[in-house]
């Protein structure tokens, strides 16, 4: 079999079996349920109804990060066991140690920190200032914009903005445009120094996601009864007093939220720093590190770093569950 024909019948098993599977189970299993006694009907069905979920959980979520925890702890050459080197903690022994993964590791936190911060922070600002203006719809629509934009085609985009030329050549990026105009040099932004090639690649993510930040922000401003703003300014509460000590407490549930989407974004974030410039002049992070691993055949320390990136994650999640729950009992 050809791989044109292997590819036909991969398609039509996934439109054409796979539904008529699924469609088998539930009659069949609907008359097998219908056959047992009444009270074991309604104790069997919702176990018959979530079987189908866990099954597709188990295969696509939770076999592939078993598999690569148990790449993770394979090292590269056979010989090292023997040898007794490093044992079964190679791969991580060398994420550790390595200054590449040291250096994107050091960059992973800098996404965190700034990434998160002005996101949730411009988010909170502009929601609450364009609460106050007349024409708030569209103020909303233009900060929303760059959100439905892709991570990739957001980057190609500040990628010609921040396109630099040789001082003396004529500037194609807009931004070393505009620094000709005040007869300054250009500045080499993505090849610069670290600090200022990845403070470029920041600024595109926040670009990208302080207008899903303001949104979700504004509907819970929204939420705020009018009445206990009323209440604060005749007890004399400037709108900045008003804002600080009010405003913002009340939207703290929301705030914790969003930041921690945008802590879990920041983790994993891969595509703007691959675009741009490829992990290039120090601005690789954990997930592009695991990349250029995974495509060099270094599979056992692609995982390492996978595994790392999980373990960084799932404290988040919990944070993030612990909330949910906080909202429901306050229900």
């Amino acid at each position: 079999m050809d791989q044109n024909t292997q590819v036909i019948v991969t398609a039509i098993v996934a439109v054409v079996g796979v539904p008529l599977v699924l469609l088998g189970y539930i009659i069949g299993g609907e008359q097998v349920i219908e056959r047992l006694p009444e009270r074991l009907q309604g104790w069997a069905r919702p176990y018959f109804w979530a079987l189908p979920a866990v099954g597709f959980a188990t295969i696509f979520m939770v076999y592939p990060m078993v598999r690569t925890i148990i790449i993770s702890f394979r090292t590269q050459d056979d010989s090292a066991w023997a040898n007794g080197q490093w044992g079964v903690f190679a791969n991580y022994h060398y994420f550790f140690t390595f200054p590449d993964t040291l250096a994107a590791l050091r960059n992973s936190v800098a996404w965190l920190i700034f990434y998160t911060f002005f996101a949730v922070f411009l988010g909170l600002v502009i929601a609450i200032l364009v609460d106050r203006v007349r024409y708030e719809s569209l103020a909303k629509i233009a900060i929303f914009l760059p959100v439905p934009i892709s991570a990739v085609a957001a980057s190609i985009i500040w990628k010609f903005m921040f396109d630099y030329q040789a001082p003396g050549q004529p500037q194609t990026g807009t931004l070393n445009a505009i620094l000709g105009l005040f007869h300054r040099d250009p500045t080499p932004w993505l090849i610069d120094e670290p600090v200022v090639n990845n403070a470029a690649l920041i600024f595109v993510g926040i670009w990208t996601a302080v207008g899903f930040c303001m949104v979700i922000i504004s509907a819970s401003l929204k939420a705020i009864s009018t009445e206990v703003l009323e209440a604060a300014r005749i007890d004399g509460a400037n709108e900045f007093q008003i804002v600080r000590l009010v405003v913002t407490p009340l939207l703290w549930p929301t705030i914790t939220v969003v930041g921690t989407t945008m802590l879990i974004n920041a983790l994993k974030v891969f595509d703007i720093p691959y675009v741009m410039t490829n992990g290039a002049y120090d601005t690789d992070v954990i997930a592009t590190r695991m990349f250029n691993q995974y495509s060099t055949a270094h599979y056992g320390r692609a995982a390492a770093v996978g595994v790392v990136l999980f373990l960084a994650i799932i404290p988040l999640l919990f944070v993030n569950i612990r909330r949910f729950q906080q909202q429901e009992e306050q229900r």
